[in-house]
């Protein structure tokens, strides 16, 4: 009965944020929208972007290794995910390629922390 009572208010809470982020947020992106037009098509942003993703990427999964070390799926997923948001924000091989190669790479590195998150939580 806990565990139900438990999940039914976490489920409302998580509805009323929503709810209040929707609220909250949507008039605020609206008004953004002309703003994120440009910036998306800025090649500055892919390269913060970048510089973001690989030193917080490589810390988080070595100091998930510190701790136990990472087996080498994980390792090669991290790095594949890097290499190709870093390809896409170089632009190569061609521009064309930039999308895939760019959603490709970010959502390698965001399943490799979901699974370096669930290996952590699992021990």
């Amino acid at each position: 009965m806990k565990t139900t009572n438990a999940l039914l208010d976490a489920g409302a809470i998580a509805l009323s944020s929503l709810c209040l982020l929707h609220c909250l947020a949507l008039p605020l992106l609206a008004a953004a929208l002309p703003l994120m037009g440009v910036w998306a098509e800025a090649e500055w942003v892919h390269i913060v972007f970048v510089a973001i993703a690989a030193p917080t990427t490589g810390f988080a999964l070595w100091r998930a290794h510190r701790k136990q070390p990472l087996p080498a799926a994980a390792i090669i997923s991290a790095t594949a995910g890097l290499l190709l948001l870093l390809a896409g924000a170089a632009g190569w091989p061609s521009h064309e390629a930039e999308t895939p190669m760019t959603v490709t790479g970010s959502l390698l590195l965001a399943s490799t922390h979901i699974w370096n998150a669930w290996r952590r939580h699992r021990h």
